[in-house]
């Protein structure tokens, strides 16, 4: 009877420690998981990685994706990958995504403008004897003096005059000219007529040497004068020696007839 008993308290026993083990929750897995941020681009959009403990360049490599050739070149590594916790290495550039509705553009600031050079220059005037009226300053052509040369600027600060020289190797010239905008005017003397514009306007830079060749031909009336000065024309002058020749004989000849 006794036997009996103890058998049927070690069934209930058993049960309970059944039901136990079916009613309790199942324990989780002790073993922690690992969890990696993948690093994000810094303000200049590199994706920068801090060497920890125990990395290599091949962990690292992996951990990231990145080739290990191209590790090292980004970060002028040896192949010994020698790596020094703490130390950022470089696993790349991010691209940024582009602007909707394009890009935006950024105003430049404006910066003070140079001050200008400012300078001197020269104007040299000559006027030539344009014989063949070509308005070109040929070799044989001579210079003209005494005409009247008139240069101003633009702004109205500069207005001188002169006149022109007889001399091609030392024509007449204005010297310590500022910068600026010259008209340079010539009135060709008496008796000649101008081949040429004789007026011209010129950009005058710091340190300029600037010739300027006006042309002018005698006029027809002046090529006449001489003959007028002269008393008359070659031909009135034969006409005249025939007749004086033609008295002559005639006195020689009434002579010669009141003797007989």
């Amino acid at each position: 009877m006794q036997r009996r008993q103890f058998f049927s308290l070690l069934a209930i026993l058993a049960l309970a420690v059944l039901a136990a083990s079916f009613s309790r929750p199942a324990a989780a897995n002790p073993q922690a998981q690992a969890f990696y941020f993948t690093p994000t681009p810094d303000a200049d959009g590199r994706i920068m990685y801090i060497i920890k403990e125990g990395d290599t360049c091949i962990s690292i490599s992996l951990l990231n994706g990145v080739d290990l050739d191209q590790l090292r070149l980004l970060n002028n590594l040896n192949t010994d990958c020698v790596l020094i916790p703490g130390q950022k290495l470089i696993l790349g550039t991010a691209e940024s995504a582009p602007t909707p509705g394009g890009p935006t553009a950024t105003p430049t600031p404006l910066l003070p403008s140079p001050t200008p050079f400012k300078g001197n220059g020269e104007v040299c005037v000559v006027l030539f004897d344009d014989i063949n009226g070509n308005a070109l300053a040929e070799p044989g052509e001579a210079a003209i003096s005494d005409g009247a040369i008139s240069l101003t600027d633009q702004l109205g600060k500069v207005s001188l005059t002169g006149t022109t020289s007889a001399s091609l190797e030392e024509p007449s010239c204005f010297l310590d000219l500022p910068e600026g905008d010259y008209n340079i005017s010539v009135a060709v003397p008496e008796g000649y007529n101008p081949t040429t514009r004789m007026d011209y306007t010129l950009p005058l830079k710091a340190g300029d040497q600037s010739t300027l060749d006006f042309g002018a031909q005698i006029s027809s009336a002046a090529q006449a004068e001489p003959d007028s000065e002269g008393g008359g024309s070659p031909l009135l002058g034969i006409l005249g020696g025939l007749v004086v020749l033609a008295g002559i004989g005639l006195g020689v000849y009434a002579r010669a007839a009141s003797r007989r």
